[in-house]
């Protein structure tokens, strides 16, 4: 991961030379999906062995589960997913370590599913609890709980809050379970209060919300109304909005004091796929193909500081990290960096038609940007 770094600065703000800052970093993925293409090859590590140098490089890394964890229910693929805990735990043992559980596919094995899904949850954070590096979820609701549910992430000098909602689900079934918000103008608006309430009771160094949020699948575009919420988010005391649901990758957008010049906030509209069997069979014909971008996700690498703990923290680098689903020889589908490197591998290997696919798909990557607004 690219180091922290000293934000830049539009003015002639200085930091203090005898004061060394706070650093916090941060790494966000998109979707874990477990297609059968995936998980009948056993061997999860391998999955991740190419990114998790870079996820144990970040205090806190973030990826969204998309299934149920039921071990007594058969492994299930689309439409209605079931994975066991081995596959997640592959991702964890990797060094993810913030899960959101809410997403449309959260009750895909109904209530019980979703209750064996917060037992093994639950499991996993206390089990880790006072570790090295302690794992967090969030989108299963205490049951019988009415409230949105979070969870408080901290180390030795930052403070977080981590809150995972929903806007979709396959089913209306046992919503109750789930942080749930429906994509209606009342209920936004109700959650947004909830932040603002949540950031007046504690001084959050940030507040991260992740949703799953209600947008057409595989469509790059944004809608207005969907930035115009997150936006609102922002406004009502989140500091990081992290979406995903549309598995592909979209723009990142990084806002500011346009009077300083300093970067504190953080929209990212979708990540993309970080693992799954959608892309099973590359078009080597024509890696434009709108289905292929199913195949390659993005890490965000973001860098916070703070110069004391009660300081504002701000944005000091983002950096993108493409990544793509490559099928090995054995046929397994495994996470690997986008990047010249690999793609060169691939010549020795004597896999010219993966060479010269991802070639093509790096560039297609590379087209999606950080937007910049300065307020």
């Amino acid at each position: 991961m690219t180091g922290c770094s000293s934000p830049p600065r539009k003015t002639g703000a200085h930091r203090s030379p005898e004061r060394e800052p706070l650093r916090l970093t941060l790494l966000f993925a998109g979707d874990i999906m477990a297609h059968k293409h995936n998980y009948t090859h056993g061997n999860f590590s391998n999955i991740w062995a190419d990114i998790a140098p870079l996820c144990r490089t970040a205090d806190f890394s973030f990826a969204n589960i998309e299934a149920p964890v039921a071990d007594s229910r058969d492994w299930q693929t689309y439409p209605a997913f079931n994975m066991h805990h081995e596959y997640p735990e592959a991702a964890i043992a990797a060094g993810f370590n913030v899960f959101s559980l809410a997403n449309n596919h959260s009750n895909d094995q109904g209530r019980d599913g979703i209750i064996q899904t917060g037992k093994w949850a639950n499991k996993i954070q206390t089990k880790t609890a006072g570790s090295e590096r302690p794992v967090y979820f969030s989108g299963i609701r205490d049951s019988g709980s009415t409230e949105i549910q979070y969870v408080h992430i901290s180390n030795d000098s930052w403070s977080l809050l981590f809150c995972a909602v929903t806007e979709i689900l396959n089913s209306p079934q046992h919503a109750a379970l789930l942080n749930y918000v429906r994509p209606v103008a009342d209920d936004r608006a109700a959650f947004c209060e909830t932040i603002r309430a949540l950031r007046a009771e504690q001084p959050y160094d940030l507040i991260i919300i992740s949703i799953h949020c209600n947008v057409p699948e595989y469509v790059q575009t944004i809608p207005e109304t969907e930035r115009q919420f997150y936006h609102m988010l922002l406004d009502a005391g989140a500091d990081i909005v992290w979406a995903n649901h549309p598995h592909v990758i979209r723009p990142w957008e990084k806002i500011g004091s346009a009077a300083d010049g300093i970067p504190t906030k953080l929209i990212m509209y979708a990540n993309g796929n970080t693992i799954s069997g959608q892309r099973r069979a590359p078009n080597f014909v024509n890696p434009q193909d709108s289905w292929d971008n199913t195949g390659d996700g993005l890490l965000l690498a973001v860098c916070y500081e703070k110069e004391t703990t009660a300081a504002q923290p701000v944005i000091t680098n983002i950096t993108p990290h493409f990544i793509t689903t490559y099928i090995t020889t054995t046929q397994q589908p495994v996470i690997k960096k986008l990047d010249d490197a690999f793609i060169a591998s691939l010549h020795d290997e004597e896999r010219v038609d993966w060479a010269a696919y991802l070639a093509e798909r790096k560039k297609i990557a590379e087209t999606v940007q950080e937007i910049t607004l300065w307020q």
